[in-house]
């Protein structure tokens, strides 16, 4: 019996490694974006019923797991306020440092809001660079103003 999203998480990450699957070749065979699915498949997104068939299949997945698939989860993956994994906390780190500088400029730009998180795309490549490579990451939200009542 499944108690929670984690185990389904846990599930996926296991037959992950062991058919040596790519989050990109996952993303293809749902048919939406690698950033989208990994998101998905790491418990922070529901999938239709289609696409929880087609992530149940690829993972080999229980008929319980793939309805969990379906189930709107809690969000925030992170285990601690500060998190603690390198990659992890450089982001952290980076909102930290220009968090600030980030709301400045979009409020400039914007008005006073927030960029959405729920209407948002994100696009994650490698940038060649003879001095080392680098990664290249693209955000894009919804900008939704606060509004007077």
């Amino acid at each position: 019996m499944i108690s929670s999203r984690q185990q389904v998480t846990d599930m996926i990450l296991v037959v992950k490694v062991q058919k040596d699957l790519k989050w990109s070749q996952v993303a293809e065979a749902i048919g939406l974006s690698k950033e989208w699915t990994t998101a998905a498949c790491l418990g922070q997104m529901t999938f239709t019923k289609q696409q929880a068939a087609v992530v149940g299949e690829l993972f080999d997945l229980s008929d319980e797991a793939v309805a969990w698939l379906q189930i709107a989860p809690y969000k925030g993956s992170l285990p601690t306020a500060v998190p603690t994994d390198p990659l992890i906390y450089r982001l952290y780190e980076l909102v930290n440092v220009y968090g600030t500088t980030i709301k400045e400029l979009i409020h400039e730009e914007f008005g006073d809001g927030i960029m959405s998180a729920i209407d948002f795309s994100m696009d994650i490549q490698r940038e060649a660079d003879p001095k080392g490579d680098r990664v290249n990451m693209v955000m894009s939200g919804k900008f939704l103003p606060y509004k007077t009542y």
